[in-house]
């Protein structure tokens, strides 16, 4: 496979490399500013940059008071910009250069796009602040009511001057940047919200907002949240050390959020030049605002602003950047897992409880006796067990209205039954067990399976007589004793269609796990036990379950002892969970999920495993084996599985990432192709 494929540049995959500058700046040094805005552009062309934001009034410096009403200091300032504008011919990224512009007698605080040894445009300050210790107003213009095509002389050329300019990449698609200037984040409607209606994807904010105590926080929640309403990225950035310090002190903080995801931050009060760098994904951004309706009735509402923006493209030209390197942006393994350090115990809290609120709640409505379920010893049954232990101690119930039942048939090991008695015994629910081996062999004669002939035939039917036949128990179980069925199959396995439909695990009375993928369940018992949710015994079950390969235990073991396994048929659950949340979440071309999860897993090292996990899940999986498990994932998904999810019973839905009820996130025709995916993997990724 050749590195030079476009497989392996993140271009290809909507991704644009942007980055925030903190050059080093000197108050009122003209010169010396544009030379360090030069020094950091080279810097990031050097980094395959594509965007850099630099902080405003970086060119002239910010903190100037009167002196920006000095000619000779204008002077300079545009003398520079021509400068600048012609030494940015060969170097990749635009360039967003904050200058104050004179026009008409009028002095205004500007944002510069440049691009390639062009000026693209100029971008007006809107909100001049004018308050505590703010005196913009003394100096600038606003820029609220320059649109509608009008241009500004900059260095002898006429350029477009506005606040409505949107800089859109011609080889890029996707990569359409808005440019705001500090202060107009702080509006209660930024510009930048009718860009973003406009189309842009990647809203900027070139900043000198000083420091004080908690202004830091209070930037990092307007970006967060402004990216996140607005379904963009946003790009901010602050100036640093350098500005004058005669009554205000400066920070230099950057930060680039996508989606309210902060995907990466620069140091502070660093007297060095900073560069705060990260992968935005474009796609991802349209992808979501394809699925917010509100996003498109919000832009009709405010008079369609793509409508009235100007569009000015430029002629990207990326910097190569080398296979290994194509992707800076780290990529997480689990999107379906909790990844937030100083919020993991409250992200899993609230996991675990949407789930027990979802079984009480539905128990307290049936207002039955019991709760009837089957306990394999396995993920899954466990999870929805301790699930309904919990429903138990919350409506101070006696464990004992939960009627566990172990049913070993076939193929079930010495290994699950026993820690299925272990886990019934610690929880102190009521259990029993129930042979299936002479109903199923029962069954399995009377319609005339080789089997019954003493034949050692493990087909789908010798497997889904034992599924069914479990379930079948379990309903008649529920009747007598005046309950109902707690389902215990997850979302990994609605995805692949792992279950047996009907009178089978995938139907029950509710489906407590069906918004919980595999990884997921894994890592909810794993916090159960680190944080205490039940006692020392059944925490030493737990973890033993845990240490298990995942199996159906349907077929009889071999002479060899070799156990059944799930994930030798399906795929690893790890990968499974992987592909399902970028398809179904984000609606993401298969091509694409490959190039994602091939950064997420070539390197055993370099995933982003979260805590508490053990270190045995380190896997890491080359690109033919991510290639192989996703036809099988995208064949099953799409064209043979639907049917099952399409009657489903009732469950909670648990992450944003999605569930497949197709009474909420998810609705889909039980007999589509699945061609046109496989076909655009096919045709996308490198010959193997």
């Amino acid at each position: 496979m050749s590195a030079d494929h476009p497989f392996y540049d993140r271009h290809t995959h909507g991704f644009v490399r942007v980055a925030t500058s903190t050059p080093a700046v000197r108050t009122s040094d003209v010169a010396f500013n544009r030379d360090a805005i030069l020094t950091e552009a080279r810097r990031a062309h050097e980094c395959g940059v594509d965007l850099l934001v630099y902080p405003e009034l970086s060119l002239s410096s910010y903190a100037l008071d009167d002196l920006l009403m000095q000619d000779a200091l204008l002077d300079a300032v545009e003398q520079s910009v021509d400068v600048l504008v012609e030494a940015s011919a060969g170097l990749a990224p635009v360039l967003l250069v904050g200058a104050p512009l004179r026009h008409r007698g009028r002095l205004y605080n500007c944002a510069l796009a440049i691009a390639d040894g062009r000026l693209l445009g100029v971008v007006p300050k809107s909100y001049l602040p004018n308050y505590r210790e703010f005196y913009e107003k003394r100096w600038f213009a606003h820029g609220r009511d320059i649109r509608g095509g009008m241009s500004i002389r900059v260095a002898g050329q006429d350029v477009p001057f506005g606040c409505d300019l949107l800089f859109a990449s011609a080889r890029l698609p996707g990569f359409i940047v808005h440019v705001e200037i500090c202060e107009d984040v702080w509006a209660p409607i930024p510009p930048s919200s009718y860009g973003a209606l406009a189309g842009a994807t990647i809203l900027t904010n070139l900043s000198a907002s000083n420091i004080v105590i908690g202004k830091a926080d209070e930037r990092h929640l307007l970006c967060r949240a402004h990216s996140s309403r607005t379904a963009s990225a946003y790009v901010y950035s602050a100036a640093g050390h350098g500005e004058s310090t005669t009554d205000l002190a400066w920070d230099g903080q950057g930060m680039i959020y996508e989606l309210g995801d902060l995907l990466a931050e620069s140091a502070r009060f660093e007297r060095k030049p900073q560069l705060c760098i990260a992968d935005v994904d474009t796609q991802r951004i349209l992808g979501d605002r394809l699925r917010l309706q509100t996003f498109n009735d919000n832009a009709e509402e405010a008079g369609r602003p793509e409508d009235h923006f100007t569009t000015i493209t430029f002629d990207h030209s990326p910097s190569a950047a080398p296979a290994e390197a194509a992707l800076i942006r780290p990529i997480r393994r689990f999107p379906f897992v909790p990844n937030r350090p100083q919020k993991l115990d409250e992200d899993c809290f609230e996991a675990f409880n949407i789930q027990v609120d979802g079984l009480m709640r539905r128990f307290e409505s049936t207002r039955g006796e019991s709760m009837v379920i089957g306990v394999s010893g396995g993920l899954d049954s466990t999870h929805a067990l301790i699930v309904a232990a919990k429903v138990c101690d919350r409506l101070d119930l006696p464990r004992t209205t939960i009627k566990g039942f172990t049913m070993p048939g076939f193929g079930t090991s010495a290994g699950t039954k026993s820690n299925a008695w272990k886990l019934m015994d610690a929880l102190g629910i009521q259990s029993a067990e129930i042979d299936i081996r002479p109903a199923a062999e029962r069954m399995l004669a009377d319609i005339g399976h080789p089997y019954a002939r003493g034949e050692k035939v493990y087909d789908l039917t010798f497997e889904n007589v034992q599924a069914g036949l479990r379930t079948d128990y379990l309903f008649r179980l529920a009747g007598q004793h005046r309950g109902f069925v707690i389902g215990t199959g997850d979302l990994s396995e609605l995805a692949l269609g792992w279950c047996t439909y009907g009178v089978g695990d995938q139907m029950s009375h509710y489906a407590v796990n069906a918004g919980v993928p595999k990884t997921l369940i894994q890592y909810l018992i794993r916090w159960a036990t680190r944080t205490d949710q039940f006692d020392s015994t059944t925490d030493a079950v737990l973890e033993a379950i845990l240490g298990q390969e995942i199996s159906p235990e349907l077929i009889p073991q071999g002479e060899d002892e070799e156990l059944q396994s799930t994930e030798g048929t399906v795929g690893p659950y790890e990968l499974n969970d992987f592909f399902l949340h970028h398809i179904m979440r984000f609606g993401q071309r298969p091509s694409k999920v490959a190039f994602l999860a091939w950064h997420a897993w070539r390197d055993a090292s370099a995933g982003l495993w979260p805590p508490a996990f053990p270190q045995d899940g380190r896997n890491a999986y080359d690109l033919a084996t991510i290639r192989h498990w996703l036809e099988k994932f995208l064949h099953r998904f799409f064209a043979t599985s639907q049917f099952k999810r399409s009657a489903i019973p009732n469950g909670p839905k648990v992450s944003s990432g999605g569930a497949l009820s197709p009474r909420g996130d998810w609705r889909a025709p039980s007999d589509a192709s699945a061609a046109v995916w496989l076909a655009e993997l096919e045709a996308q990724l490198p010959p193997e």
